[in-house]
């Protein structure tokens, strides 16, 4: 990233890389179970959750990470930079990152365990 004009191709890697985890974390274990019952002769279900929620919630997040991306992008204060830049806007930004991240947890899992009430 330090190399690069632009932060485009190190923000595209963690991306890349979440998303194979995902894949193999899910996908090799879902592949597996389906394998194992089709070997029973019987039907791979899994019992439908109420993703709706979830979704909007990550959307929600997702929206605003990517507008601190692109002010990062275009504002000096930030440095013109979506990584690194001054010390302190770029602290800010960590935090809030993280704070994003923590916030999609606790409140998927505050719907999941029926403590937010959501209708689809």
């Amino acid at each position: 990233a330090k190399n690069s004009k632009t932060a485009d191709d190190a923000i595209g890697n963690v991306t890349g890389s979440n998303s194979v985890n995902v894949f193999l974390g899910l996908g090799l274990p879902w592949l597996v179970a389906a394998i194992y019952w089709e070997s029973k002769n019987l039907p791979f279900t899994v019992k439908a959750g109420d993703l709706s929620f979830s979704v909007l919630v990550f959307s929600i997040c997702c929206v605003l990470g990517m507008t601190v991306l692109i002010l990062r992008r275009y504002l000096g204060i930030f440095g013109k930079a979506e990584l690194g830049g001054p010390t302190i806007p770029k602290y800010i930004c960590s935090i809030f990152f993280v704070l994003l991240w923590v916030g999609y947890l606790t409140l998927s899992g505050l719907q999941a365990y029926g403590h937010i009430k959501w209708q689809s």
